[in-house]
């Protein structure tokens, strides 16, 4: 499901933090979360659990690297039109793959749209044929056919 709009007043200046400082950057190690905790002077624990309850809340989808297209593996833009009463199951549905990253509602016929990436072409085809048999409706394949870089990261509070 789409990350919830959050009111900064609800937020630790532990998960502000967070938020906004790995957005980019996240470090490349083997003790990621470690050097995050030592980075905001607390434990790797507590940068754990402060992820895992944000990510249970809704507040964010994933914790992760994003890779240019077509340097790793193989991946989709895809859209479905849900009947608005089994949006929210199938949204539920769609998210529940490892291999889909975020989905969000549109306002338009169709209306969940979500990217898929897996290791190869084959495992995206089968997660799609998944969330077409669970939704009883075809999933709108929109491969990438030209790279444009849009950084999604900005300063969320100062």
């Amino acid at each position: 499901m789409l990350a919830k709009v959050v009111n900064p007043e609800q937020l630790t200046e532990l998960e502000k933090r967070l938020l906004n400082e790995y957005q980019h950057g996240l470090p490349l190690s083997a003790t990621p979360f470690a050097d995050m905790a030592q980075h905001l002077d607390t434990t790797e624990d507590v940068v754990l659990r402060a992820l895992k309850e944000m990510q249970e809340q809704g507040m964010i989808s994933r914790v992760g690297p994003v890779f240019k297209p077509k340097r790793a593996g193989a991946s989709t833009l895809a859209a479905l039109a849900v009947s608005p009463e089994k949006l929210a199951s199938v949204a539920a549905y769609v998210s529940a793959f490892d291999e889909v990253n975020h989905n969000y509602e549109r306002l338009h016929r169709l209306n969940l749209w979500f990217v898929v990436t897996a290791p190869n072409q084959q495992r995206v085809d089968e997660v799609l044929v998944e969330i077409e048999v669970y939704s009883g409706q075809p999933v709108l394949y929109l491969p990438l056919m030209k790279h444009f870089h849009i950084d999604l990261g900005f300063p969320l509070w100062c």
